[in-house]
């Protein structure tokens, strides 16, 4: 049978189609396939360095840890058959976890209440953080690592591991093994082999699908919940730009996948995501170092194992970027190796991270302290531990694995809290290290191993051997027979034990952990707890775990005020592409950027912004407008032409000026009222007009102040009838002379009769009358009133005489431009009647004037803003009104009173 034949012909089509999926899905692929099918033992199932850590029981369980991070070197380029280096480098933190699994069989196997009767061993394998090596690991441990290849059935997840199997198998099979630590692993080895796992690190969500995973359980929390836990971090304390470095595996994009979800909307945007692989940790590390010195993200969230962040912070230290605020995941949150590492304490002070809860193990921390390898003399790990830990051999004779050493000029140089060895292996420096002299303990040691201060992951791996205890000890326990038969009950033999069986009773675990804590599996998941920690530096230049909060389940509890931050102060802070807009402006995204990358606008005038980071502007209230910053909407100002502004001193000064001057050119009139000039120009119109012009120039005040009903009603009703009472003066004027020169034809003697005295004051009454009866109508039904003009943008509101009536108004100007027009065109006609002084001519050009300033006064009133409106009528009056006055009357008053000798009846008939 061909190796490959054989190799479908050890496992089922279900778990071959699961095993080259995974396998080739996540880069196992041909490399395990073909390392499986081509070993002609069934001991090559087992890992190549590493024989494990053994002790025999009635029931034996499996565990797989990472206790050697120096992974190996694998040829890629398959034109050979793949050959796995051995695993360097041991780590004493995952060393503690091993002794803990230890610790907690051999505290089951003293009780007298569980499993009593049985013993419990354990098979323990290293897995070196690759799931390659965990699926040799692993196969070894349900393979029984026989010396003969007898497997011709293939593994049956139902079988029995009884005695006939076990002897098919040459071998112990455990039925249940502790680990994977990684999520891959877990997912590999669930789907592929038939024991049931109970993992302390694998922490994908994924892993709580019961369909997938049915023989899956863990003592961790899905990465759900602390991946939530971060995210709420980031929204609480305003980080809306963020890097994240995450491993390449299941553990690390589940989880940034997860916070993704939970920042969504919350305006917090990932600046960039950098993967980390444990077989290129080195150059994955100086890229994603490199990543984070251009990035603008001071706030750096991890999801990866403690080793890769320790080759990240060596990498960051190197470029020496520093000030950076780093989340942590619970998988190198609490790591004492970082902690202590100096490097690391230039890269990463202030670290805010989430970690397993920690518990204490009564009896851990002296079980810890007394063992010796003398008392463990097939305990390869130990001795290696010890090695490092003394620098002496603990005996003469080696066994033929490859174990770390020093030399005695390393070792005279190397701390005794050195977490990591990366010294040689071989033999010949081995050779070096001289013996122990035997009084050498861990009583008085301090290192990573020996530190009991913060039992996290340890803890988690103490109740996953005692979840297994307690399953095996509801399946191997007997029903009482005089009391009701309970679900799910059996009397199985420790020999005769099997998996479905097993799994039943490990769904109801529930039991009181020795440490008081109730224990039990919610599906293949415990109850989610954190605790929230804070790496803070001490006086002696150190770092140290504080406890800031903690979190159960979705609810985060948190002492903000004893953070200490990367900044070496308790003030936040600040992580954001662009600085949230404040009040008074909006944001603006930038286009194909995300949208924590924004520009701020500033709100246009009359809208508001008072919130930081708005996304709109708010426009105010008709009767409000914004303030100078754009933050509030305050009352509009009333708006008005007012006597103490310059354009109504101005104004006021220009129509009193007119009313001084049309009262002084009075007086004049009046003392002179005998002379030629006066008298030939009709001495009671002139008088008359001089006052109709006063009253022009007074009403014009009545437009300046603050608008009434009253005097919006008076200012246009002075305004028409003193224009029209001056306006038929002048007509009447006109007519006079016209009438003067028609006399004087002949047959025409009786025309002058008709424009009498009486017949002028009658006329201009008549004339007069008639605006007055337009004015008292319009005033009567619609009359201006005062009203704020809202339309007008800006920070004052006009209040103004508003024209409710626009026919009033429009009567009232066009009687005024009618008379003015038939004024214009008979004095007009009068202009070349044959008069050495011809006031005709004078009235022609005044009208004229005053025409042009009411035609263009028409479009400016309409144009014109809020109160300007009001300051364009003022200066049509004033203008108008100084037009008559100084055209008619100038040269009048000059002949009077400064050439006096043209003041007679000869020069006036002179032709």
């Amino acid at each position: 049978m061909s190796s490959f034949s054989w190799f479908f012909t050890l496992w089922p089509s279900k778990a071959t189609s699961l095993l080259l999926a995974d396998l080739v899905g996540r880069q196992l692929g041909l490399r395990v396939g073909l390392q499986v099918v081509q070993t002609l033992t069934c001991s090559q199932w087992g890992t190549p360095s590493d024989k494990g850590l053994f002790q025999d029981g009635d029931v034996v369980i499996g565990g797989l840890f990472n206790f050697r991070y120096q992974t190996p070197a694998i040829d890629h380029d398959f034109t050979q058959l793949p050959h796995n280096k051995p695993c360097a480098g041991l780590e004493h933190v995952p060393l503690q976890y091993i002794y803990a699994m230890v610790f907690a069989v051999e505290e089951i196997n003293h009780s007298t209440t569980l499993l009593p009767g049985a013993k419990l061993g354990y098979h323990i394998h290293n897995s070196c953080g690759l799931p390659q090596w965990a699926l040799q690991s692993a196969l070894s441990l349900v393979g029984g690592d026989s010396t003969s290849c007898n497997l011709t059935a293939p593994l049956d997840y139902s079988a029995g591991y009884g005695e006939e199997s076990g002897e098919r198998r040459g071998g112990h099979p455990v039925p249940l093994i502790i680990g994977g630590a990684s999520s891959t692993t877990a997912q590999i080895l669930s789907r592929i082999l038939g024991p049931l796992s109970v993992s302390y690190l694998a922490s994908c969500p994924c892993l709580s699908d019961r369909l997938q995973f049915p023989n899956f359980f863990r003592t961790i929390p899905s990465d759900i919940y602390q991946a939530r836990a971060i995210a709420q971090l980031a929204i609480r304390f305003n980080w809306t730009w963020i890097g994240a470095v995450i491993a390449n595996n299941d553990y690390g994009h589940a989880a940034i996948k997860v916070f993704q979800k939970e920042i969504q909307g919350a305006g917090v945007c990932l600046a960039f995501v950098e993967t980390l692989r444990r077989e290129n940790i080195v150059s994955d590390a100086r890229r994603a170092a490199l990543t984070i010195q251009a990035s603008t993200a001071r706030v750096i969230l991890i999801f990866a194992w403690y080793t890769d962040v320790r080759e990240l912070f060596l990498q960051l230290a190197k470029i020496n970027v520093t000030e950076r605020q780093f989340l942590a995941s619970e998988s190198w949150s609490t790591s004492g190796d970082l902690l202590q590492n100096l490097a690391t304490s230039k890269v990463a002070s202030g670290v805010l991270g989430v970690a397993i809860r920690s518990s204490p193990m009564p009896g851990f921390g002296n079980y810890l302290r007394s063992l010796n390898p003398s008392h463990r003399p097939d305990d390869e790990f130990f001795k290696e531990f010890w090695e490092q830990v003394f620098g002496c051999s603990p005996e003469v004779t080696y066994h033929s694995s490859p174990l770390q050493s020093v030399t005695p000029r390393q070792r005279s140089s190397r701390p005794s809290n050195t977490s990591t060895s990366s010294f040689p292996n071989t033999p010949l420096q081995k050779a070096f290290l001289p013996l122990c002299s035997g009084t050498e303990s861990l009583e008085r040691v301090q290192n990573l191993f020996t530190d009991i201060s913060q039992l996290r992951v340890t803890y988690n791996v103490y109740l996953a051997v005692y979840a297994a205890a307690h399953a095996l000890h509801n399946l191997l326990s007997c029903p009482d027979t005089d009391s009701p038969p309970r679900n799910n009950s059996t009397c199985s033999s420790p020999k005769d034990i099997k998996p479905i069986e097993l799994l039943q009773h490990l769904n109801n675990v529930n039991f009181t952990t020795p440490q008081g804590e109730m224990f039990f599996f919610q599906g293949a998941d415990t109850l989610a707890k954190y605790d929230l920690i804070n790496w803070q530096k001490t006086p002696e230049g150190s770092q140290k775990l504080v406890l800031i909060g903690h979190v159960d389940g979705f609810d985060l509890h948190l002492n903000e005020s004893a953070i200490q931050w990367s900044t070496g102060s308790y003030q936040v802070p600040i992580s954001v592409c662009s600085n949230s807009c404040p009040p008074g402006t909006r944001k603006a995204n930038r286009k194909g950027e995300p949208v924590c990358c924004f520009d701020c606008i500033p709100c246009a005038e009359g809208e508001i912004s008072h919130k930081t980071g708005s996304l709109h502007c708010e426009r105010c209230p008709p009767e409000f407008w914004s303030n100078d910053k754009q933050t509030a909407c305050i009352p509009r100002q009333l708006d008005f032409l007012s006597f103490n502004e310059t354009l109504g001193i101005t104004l006021t000064t220009a129509a009193v000026s007119g009313a001084i001057v049309t009262t002084a050119v009075f007086v004049v009139f009046l003392c002179y009222r005998q002379t030629p000039v006066v008298r030939a120009n009709n001495s009671e119109l002139s008088f008359l007009l001089l006052l109709s012009l006063k009253l022009c120039f007074l009403c014009s005040l009545v437009f300046i102040g603050r608008p009434s009903v009253w005097s919006c009603r008076f200012q246009q009703a002075a305004f028409g009838v003193s224009f029209v009472l001056c306006v038929s003066c002048l007509q009447v004027k006109t007519i006079v002379v016209l009438a003067a020169f028609r006399s004087a034809r002949p047959g025409a003697e009786a025309l002058i009769k008709w424009f009498g005295p009486g017949q002028q004051r009658g006329s201009v009454c008549l004339l007069t009358c008639i605006q007055v009866i337009i004015c008292v109508i319009w005033l009567s039904l619609s009359p201006p009133v005062p009203r704020r003009d809202l339309g007008f943008k800006g920070s004052k509101v006009t209040l103004e005489c508003a024209m409710t009536s626009v026919v009033g108004f429009s009567l009232v100007l066009g009687y005024i431009g009618l008379l003015a027009c038939t004024c214009l065109i008979l004095a007009f006609l009068a202009r070349k009647l044959p008069d050495n002084f011809n006031e005709a001519k004078l009235i022609t050009f005044s009208m004229l004037i005053f025409c042009a300033v009411w035609v263009a006064f028409v479009p400016a009133y309409v144009s014109s803003p809020g109160k300007y409106t009001v300051a364009v009528e003022i200066f049509a009056i004033l203008a108008s009104s100084y037009s008559l006055l100084f055209c008619i009357f100038a040269p009048k008053c000059f002949i009077i009173l400064l050439r006096p000798e043209k003041n007679t009846k000869k020069q006036l008939m002179a032709r």
